[in-house]
């Protein structure tokens, strides 16, 4: 079964302001993760960066207030969220990583996805998400929510929200 592709659900501003053909920095190697985070002398190596799995399998890393949209160029993706970096016997690991993007919202099981890019790049990682998180759209106002607590009630009006994924239902605010 192919991974699912997400498109961008979020603020229609923001996806404008995303530079079409820029990317995040592939990452296909601990080489490539060691070289971009020499880099990133603006944040600290263990802050969260934002990523994406780009539609060919590969991780695509930004600074960590970087929309992902920006990161992804604008394109769906089949993962996205924040992920963290150790350094462990001179080699870089995942020390956490979500599924936190409210651009993009997937599910926990977009995790077969990012799994294998960061197999593919050769870093060690957890077996799954860190902090997972389920995200639904209400039928009623549209708004996007966070399940909480397997609570699945909008927090903005109330109403109930579907068991099963829905952020890019149509009607949904964006394009």
């Amino acid at each position: 079964m192919n991974p699912r592709e997400y498109r961008y659900v979020g603020p229609a501003d923001i996806l404008e302001q995303a530079p079409p053909g820029r990317r995040g920095q592939a990452i296909v190697s601990q080489g490539d993760l060691a070289a971009w985070l020499t880099g990133q002398t603006a944040q600290d190596a263990g802050e969260p960066f934002t990523y994406v799995i780009d539609l060919g399998g590969t991780l695509r890393l930004a600074p960590q207030r970087s929309e992902h949209v920006a990161c992804a160029g604008g394109e769906p993706v089949l993962g996205a969220g924040e992920i963290t970096f150790t350094a462990e016997g001179g080699a870089w690991t995942v020390g956490e990583i979500s599924n936190q993007s409210t651009g993009y919202c997937p599910e926990p099981s977009s995790w077969t996805a990012v799994a294998a890019a960061l197999d593919r790049a050769g870093l060690e990682r957890p077996p799954g998400f860190t902090h997972p998180i389920v995200f639904r759209r209400c039928r009623r106002c549209r708004q996007r929510n966070i399940v909480k607590d397997d609570h699945y009630a909008c927090a903005v009006c109330g109403g109930s929200l579907p068991a099963a994924w829905n952020m890019d239902e149509p009607g949904s605010p964006v394009r």
